[in-house]
């Protein structure tokens, strides 16, 4: 078994930064609707309150790393890994518990499997935007600066689609959880997740330093024109790449 380097440290405080806050509002957010009864209403409606803020903060903040960082590329639903998109589906729905091998690879620079690009692609540009807006709606409405020149007849639709939203990030959190499971071994992907470092066997570790390197590579081919140079460059990245590796024989 080998651990190889695939989240950033930024991509791991976002991670456990965000799922705290859906937890969070998840949970103020039922007990302001009468469910039940945890922080008393009053508190639960600053928890609430403070905590989509904090959410709106952590998106913008995220989709501007994402755009200078070019890992916005990531979510890319249309990236070549498409076409395994049928075979992922067989995997999670059927291959999985035959023990078939995975249709896909993970690497630094494909950190996510068709399906998963997919997923989080909807989480991030569609469910968290929804939830921001409606929410928004709701504290506009309710401010003392709500303008007289805007008027909501009703909040009955934008307290349904809030609701809405609520259930499909929930769906999305067990969903998330079960397939955390799915790993090299069932905590790999949370030990991922707080360290950066994803155990892999010996073959998908092999793929992901091959990837590594191809990706390294073209990106310095332009600058580097002559063969020898192109060689020098291909080996000193093989040594870069291979730090990026530990070995455990656990």
């Amino acid at each position: 078994m080998k651990k190889i380097y695939i989240y950033t440290k930024y991509e791991r405080f976002w991670h456990w930064t965000q799922a705290l806050l859906i937890i969070l509002l998840a949970l103020t957010g039922f007990e302001i609707h009468g469910s039940y009864k945890l922080f008393g209403y009053e508190l639960a409606a600053e928890i609430h309150l403070n905590s989509a803020w904090a959410l709106i903060g952590l998106t913008l903040l995220t989709w501007f790393w994402g755009g200078i960082t070019g890992e916005w590329r990531q979510f890319n639903p249309f990236s070549p890994s498409l076409r395994y998109m049928k075979q992922q589906i067989h995997y999670y729905t059927k291959g999985i518990f035959n023990n078939e091998e995975h249709p896909t690879h993970k690497t630094k620079y494909t950190k996510f499997n068709p399906l998963q690009r997919v997923t989080y692609l909807g989480l991030v540009v569609f469910i968290i935007p929804l939830m921001i807006v409606t929410g928004l709606i709701y504290a506009y409405y309710y401010s003392p600066l709500n303008s007289q020149f805007v008027h909501i007849s009703s909040l009955s639709f934008i307290a349904y689609t809030h609701v809405f939203g609520a259930f499909l990030l929930i769906a999305f959190v067990i969903g998330h959880v079960y397939l955390t499971t799915t790993g090299y071994k069932p905590l790999s992907s949370i030990k991922a997740m707080l360290s950066g470092w994803e155990e892999m066997g010996d073959k998908e570790a092999e793929y992901a330093i091959k990837e590594g390197l191809s990706v390294r590579i073209k990106e310095q081919e332009k600058e580097v024109e002559q063969p020898y140079a192109k060689k020098l460059l291909a080996n000193a990245l093989q040594q870069v790449e291979e730090e990026n590796i530990k070995e455990n024989n656990d």
